[in-house]
């Protein structure tokens, strides 16, 4: 169990971290894959702040998948590791609702409805995993 939960850490974290390292190093190529939204679509301060979280989330969001490979190789230190990792991934998809919702509701433009939903999407699977991931890594720090 331990491996399919495993490769499903990685796999998923792989698309949140991958689509923002491809989002810093081909910003065009991201906006044509509908990894993040084309500045024409959004409020420049809206993105002026995804430009600086994908930078962030590419040097950060890396220790998910980290951890999920630790845990296929059963590694016990995946599970501080995952600790760690699950608290980014909760905040980073939390943020991510919640700031586009706030602007949202006071007029502001966040990409289209189809690509927000998209989004919407994305990151409360990414905080839903950082959350299994915690509960997963606190149960096998308790049984240690």
């Amino acid at each position: 169990m331990d491996t399919v939960f495993g490769i499903l850490i990685v796999f998923i974290s792989l698309l949140g971290w991958g689509g923002q390292a491809i989002s810093l190093a081909a910003p065009s190529t991201a906006e044509r894959w509908k990894l993040t939204e084309a500045e024409t679509s959004v409020d420049s301060v809206f993105y002026s702040d995804i430009r600086g979280e994908v930078l962030w989330d590419t040097l950060t969001l890396w220790v998910m998948p980290l951890a999920g490979a630790l845990l296929v190789a059963g590694v016990d230190a995946w599970a501080p590791i995952g600790l760690v990792a699950g608290g980014m991934y909760v905040y980073f998809g939390g943020r991510g609702v919640f700031t586009r919702r706030a602007i949202v509701e006071r007029g502001g433009r966040v990409g289209d409805p189809k690509s927000l939903t998209t989004a919407y999407a994305a990151l409360t699977v990414w905080a839903l995993l950082g959350l299994a991931v915690i509960a997963a890594a606190a149960v096998t720090l308790a049984r240690s």
